[in-house]
Parts: structure tokens; C-alpha cells; sequence
């Protein structure tokens, strides 16, 4: 099992910044990518960014040139540097750790992926 404890949301002005952290623990063997999604209430939960072991980052449309995903020295914490902030950025994040495919359908792997319980991010006006 793996556990994700997310940290650093709260509440920012309109054109600020906040960095959430999320720290992978237990059996992290077999993590093979790290992310971010969000969700508000009645929508879909949404694809933020993600960023493999090996350091390849991919951003939602949204986000783009707003936001940068990073690895820690472990690859097993992940960090969202969130700058120019907007409103429509309040939601609730949640940290995605998403286990090697190939390794869970042999059954190596506990589960395809794990969630954080999320961590609530405010932009105000």
C-alpha cells in the first residue's frame, strides 16, 4: 500500500502563488508517475499536471505557463509551484501516484494507482 499526504493549499489573491507538496510513502516500488488533479464541487475531476520517474512533465491547457510540476531527490515527493493564480483555480487538489502498468496487470503491484485526500486551494477575487 501507498500512502499520499498533500500539504500547502489555502487561500491566495487573485495573482499569487502556493506550492503543494505530496509525499509518497509505504511500498513506493512500483510508483512509476506522479500528479496533480482537481476538482470543484458538481465537475469532474480534472487533470492538472503530471510528471514521470524519469522527470517528463505534461500540464492541463488550463495551467500552461502558469503552473510546474517537480520531482524531489526521493521521486517520492512531487511539488505544484502554482504563480499567477486565478479564481476559476479554486478547487479542491488531490496527488495522484500512478503504479507501472505492466508491473500491476502481473499482479507485482498492489493497484493500478493511489490518491491523496486532497488539499483545498482558495483564489480569491
Amino acid at each position: 500500500q501507498v500512502q499520499l499526504v498533500e500539504s500547502g493549499g489555502g487561500l491566495v489573491q487573485a495573482g499569487g502563488s502556493l506550492t503543494l507538496s505530496c509525499a509518497a510513502s509505504g511500498d513506493t516500488s512500483c510508483i512509476t508517475a506522479m500528479g496533480w488533479y482537481r476538482q470543484t464541487l458538481g465537475k469532474q475531476r480534472e487533470a492538472v499536471a503530471g510528471i514521470t520517474s524519469s522527470g517528463s512533465a505534461d500540464y492541463g491547457d488550463s495551467v500552461k505557463g502558469r503552473f510546474t510540476i517537480s520531482m524531489g531527490n526521493t521521486k517520492n515527493t512531487v511539488f505544484l509551484q502554482m504563480n499567477s493564480l486565478k479564481p476559476e483555480d479554486t478547487a479542491v487538489y488531490y496527488c495522484n501516484a500512478v503504479n507501472d502498468p505492466a508491473a500491476t496487470a502481473r499482479g507485482v503491484c498492489a493497484q493500478p494507482d493511489y490518491w491523496g485526500q486532497g488539499t483545498q486551494v482558495t483564489v480569491s477575487p
